[in-house]
């Protein structure tokens, strides 16, 4: 086998044990999920609003790659619920902005605590040198994935 075949075969390999990864990952956070009564994609689009505070609706929209009147009923429901708010831009009234709301925020929260304390119980029998390793190669991968976005 020739060096790009295996590098090849390296790069098919990490893209499957990254996928699985977070995969399961996502999963274990999505139990939580469950109990409390929101779908994956109104998590990912609670996510999204919490990391762009004062999201519009068509952003959003582009952001979980749905229709626009698709994440229009999506943010009816999540308002339903109080875990976010719409309010009018203070400078372009046409504008609908939509914010997170505490309860919006304390389920990120909850639910990202839940998946670190996954990750702690899978990693937390290596020793600290190997995480520090690991952490530093994957924070120059996600650096170099970053710049594109």
């Amino acid at each position: 086998m020739d060096s790009s075949t295996v590098q090849t075969n390296v790069y098919a390999l990490i893209e499957k044990q990254l996928r699985f990864v977070a995969s399961v990952i996502k999963e274990t956070g999505r139990q939580l999920l469950k109990e409390v009564g929101i779908t994956p994609p109104q998590f990912v689009a609670l996510q999204w609003i919490s990391e762009e505070e004062g999201i519009t609706i068509g952003e959003l929209s582009s952001r979980v790659y749905m229709p626009f009147s698709t994440t229009t009923d999506m943010i009816d429901r999540l308002e339903e619920r109080e875990l976010v708010k719409r309010m009018k831009d203070e400078n372009d009234k046409r504008l609908v902005r939509i914010y997170l709301q505490p309860k919006g925020a304390g389920l990120i929260r909850d639910v990202i605590r839940k998946r670190q304390a996954f990750l702690e119980e899978k990693l937390g029998k290596y020793p600290e040198e190997v995480i520090s390793g690991f952490q530093a190669g994957l924070q120059k991968i996600y650096d170099e994935i970053k710049k594109d976005f």
